[in-house]
């Protein structure tokens, strides 16, 4: 039977009634400095789980939290609760109205604004326009397309690892260079030029950098993609970027007035293009890069899990999406109630800011029995790594394609596949938004025997 949150949510609502009430009285009783904080320890323990103290806050799907300015706010943590509130337009996605739900080194006391086409801190309906020119360019069909080219820049890769010798470290050697290739194809960025903005990308990142270097990587970022505009609009090619500063990319009517000025035809000026382009880039090459990084992490440390993929190529889908949500390696998403809005009997007053956990969300036993158990043989459909609702991931399926395509390829071309250090020893993004691995060391050959 499908899955119904609305179900789910009633269900849970009629089943801690009594407590829902009991923890309002609780917790609005106390002060700010008694309420929890986020849990952000996640490496301590299991790489691969969230972290213990937080796991111990999901008793409840909505609760109060003390957020690093001293603002008082919600954590939802059940998987209901969290697509209710992603689905719902009266919880924004502005960041001038967020607070941070944990301190980061520099950042100001208000947020400000989303820059220009930072699609992700915007709301409809400038938001909405910027979705629909999107969309179009991202369907399952379109990503599929790629499937060839996605499979030939993992053969070269793979090809690349193998004669090399029998040992690497596979973030540099391939969790990196597939998703690089694949962005670069994509958006029509030349791959020669990656030394530019892989580091940029790594600062934007970067939690415990200063707030200032955060800026100053994301402006080198825009210049970098804000040159390429310009090229592109002087000399297309086939590529995204061209496709999108072409007259044929108008939003279509309805969706945001008339053009920008310094805008073509498409309705998009140099500035809106080079912040959509940053963000595809940026988003569309860390995110996946730690997710075939992370995944491989999980699946060596499982050797039932990586026989069961190489006994079986066609888990390969299966496996990607049950990865997606054990994993959970984009982490937290933020939003502002507008109004007061009930969620799973808790009221969240308009004003505060509700810190949506995914990896909670994704460890929900109500919707994901034995939650802590990798299973790639699982149904994990109906995962939040992609985020719900208007801001869902325009990138999801590209995601999709290059994981299906990458994780069986690596472990049919090295059987004997095994990581090269003690699992403790692996080193991890502790401090990055997008969680991850910074090295994984691998080695392969006959000495590593049959499994």
């Amino acid at each position: 039977m499908a899955y119904d949150p609305a179900t789910d949510s009633a269900t849970a609502d009629s089943a801690t009634a009594d407590s829902a009430t009991s923890d309002s009285e609780t917790t609005d009783s106390a002060t700010a400095d008694e309420l929890p904080v986020l849990p952000t320890d996640r490496h301590i323990g299991c790489p691969f789980d969230p972290p213990a103290a937080l796991t111990a806050l999901s008793d409840r799907p909505v609760r109060r939290l003390r957020y690093a300015d001293g603002h008082v706010g919600r954590l939802v943590t059940g998987h209901a609760a969290a697509r209710a509130v992603l689905a719902d337009p009266r919880f924004s996605s502005r960041y001038e109205l967020l607070h941070l739900p944990m301190p980061m080194e520099g950042a100001p006391g208000e947020l400000p604004p989303a820059p220009v086409g930072d699609i992700l801190g915007l709301d409809a309906p400038e938001h909405t326009r910027y979705r629909r020119l999107l969309a179009g360019r991202f369907t399952v069909r379109r990503m599929r397309q790629l499937t060839g080219r996605i499979e030939r820049f993992t053969a070269d890769c793979l090809d690349a690892m193998e004669q090399a010798g029998t040992t690497a470290d596979l973030v540099e050697a391939f969790a990196r260079p597939v998703p690089t290739l694949v962005i670069c194809e994509l958006l029509g960025v030349p791959y020669a030029d990656r030394g530019r903005f892989l580091g940029l990308v790594e600062v934007i990142f970067d939690q415990a950098a200063d707030a200032g270097a955060r800026d100053e990587a994301y402006a080198g970022l825009l210049r970098y993609v804000g040159e390429l505009v310009l090229a592109k609009r002087a000399e297309p090619t086939d590529d995204l970027l061209s496709d999108l500063a072409s007259p044929g990319a108008a939003p279509g009517p309805g969706s945001g007035g008339p053009a920008a000025p310094g805008a073509d035809a498409s309705g998009l000026s140099d500035e809106e293009l080079a912040g959509i382009g940053g963000l595809l880039l940026a988003a569309g090459l860390d995110t996946t890069a730690n997710m075939l990084g992370l995944g491989v992490f999980a699946l060596l440390a499982d050797p039932g899990q990586s026989a069961a993929l190489r006994a079986d190529p066609d888990l390969a889908g299966p496996a990607a999406e049950e990865l997606l949500r054990y994993l959970s390696v984009a982490d937290p998403l933020l939003r502002s109630a507008l109004e007061d809005v009930e969620v799973e009997g808790e009221l969240i007053r308009a004003g505060e800011t509700v810190t949506v956990s995914v990896q909670a969300a994704n460890r929900d036993p109500r919707r994901f029995p034995d939650p802590d158990r990798l299973d790639i043989r699982r149904r994990a459909t109906g995962h939040l790594s992609f985020g719900h609702g208007p801001h869902q991931c325009l990138g999801q399926q590209l995601a999709r394609v290059e994981m299906t395509v990458a994780l069986p390829a690596l472990f049919a071309r090295f059987p004997a596949l095994r990581l090269a250090v003690p699992p403790g020893e692996v080193p991890l993004r502790e401090r990055s938004s997008i969680y991850g691995v910074v090295s994984l060391p691998v080695a392969w050959g006959e000495e590593a025997g049959e499994e």
